[in-house]
Parts: C-alpha cells; structure tokens; sequence
C-alpha cells in the first residue's frame, strides 16, 4: 500500500474518539433521562393511544391470526398489572404481567414511544417486573414475540436479561411468525 494510503495511528485515535464521543453521549443520555414507572388503571388518555399504537403495530407486523396483543379490555382483568414509566410528565412506555398460574406470569404489552427508544426505558421496565415477579414470589417469567425483523431489538432486550428461547405454551398456536421465552428467576 502506497504511504500516502496508511493510516497513522493519529488517525486510528481520532476514530475512537469520535466513536467513544458518540457512546458517552448516548450513555449520557440514557443517565439523564428521570424515569418513574407507576401502576396504571388505563384511564389516562397518553396510555390509551400508547397501547392502540402497540396492538396495530402489531397487527401490521403479523400475518393474520398470529398477534397476541391485548387490547385495552383484555388487560383490564384481574390477572393483568399494568405499568406505566414517565419521564417527568411524559408517557415513555408501558409493560404488564399476565398471571398464569400461582408461580408463572406473561409478560404482555411492553412498548417504548419512538422518541425513548434506546434510552434505557425498557431496559426500567423489564427489571421493574422482573422485581415485582420476585417480590409476588414467581419462579418463571415467559413471553410471545413475532419473528420477523420488527421483534429483534425486542428479543435482544429479553436475551440480555437472561430469558432463553422454549416451546409454545398456554393456548397460544405453535407458528413459523411467534417465538416464545422464559426467564427461570432465582430466589435471590
């Protein structure tokens, strides 16, 4: 390669550094955002369309007769907790637990408004019902996620928090567009 083609190693240090640059702006970011995540009765009107933006998202996203998301009346039930997380006055996302059984719950409607995506709001709000799973005294966590490319930051964010891909359960219908996961959660 002809000198004037290399690199120096000036040059490989100001590449980190606009890349570094970029990762502490994001983690900044991500450390500046105030969160609170509180109970929600599904009155308020920001949690309304929040939720009807997630069931057509996912309606748009899945073939027919493959979306699972509850509609407003289907988390309503008593066997449904449901989260809201606000960033100051702000509505940033949402998250529920369906009970299944005694020692198993569904995780069920989480969504982060388009303009939190990658601030770390999820991330609260898997760790807040993972606690409160805990807390209930639940030994396993699982969910229902699409397949395609729309669901795989989804599916990351459940992999880093430690839940592992397995078979269908309760009455979902074992299909290529629905992949399922658990969490085995620890007494600790």
């Amino acid at each position: 390669m002809p000198f004037s083609m290399r690199r120096s190693p000036y040059d490989l240090k100001a590449d980190w550094l606009k890349s570094d640059t970029t990762a502490s702006a994001r983690l900044a970011s991500r450390m500046s955002l105030s969160l609170s995540i509180r109970e929600d009765d599904l009155s308020g009107q920001e949690i309304q369309q929040l939720l009807a933006f997630h069931q057509a998202e996912a309606l748009a996203q899945s073939p027919p007769g493959t979306s699972y998301a509850l509609d407003l009346s289907g988390l309503k039930t008593p066997d449904v907790t449901v989260w809201s997380i606000w960033s100051g006055n702000t509505l940033a996302g949402c998250g529920a637990l369906k009970m299944m059984s005694a020692h198993q719950a569904e995780l069920k409607s989480m969504r982060t408004q388009t303009q939190f995506l990658r601030k770390g709001v999820a991330t609260a709000m898997i760790r807040h019902m993972i606690e409160v799973a805990k807390a209930r005294g639940l030994t396993t966590l699982c969910l229902e996620t699409g397949t395609n490319e729309a669901y795989s930051a989804a599916v990351l964010l459940y992999q880093k928090h430690g839940f592992v891909s397995g078979p269908v359960y309760g009455d979902y219908v074992e299909s290529p567009h629905n992949q399922y996961f658990y969490l085995h959660l620890d007494k600790g």
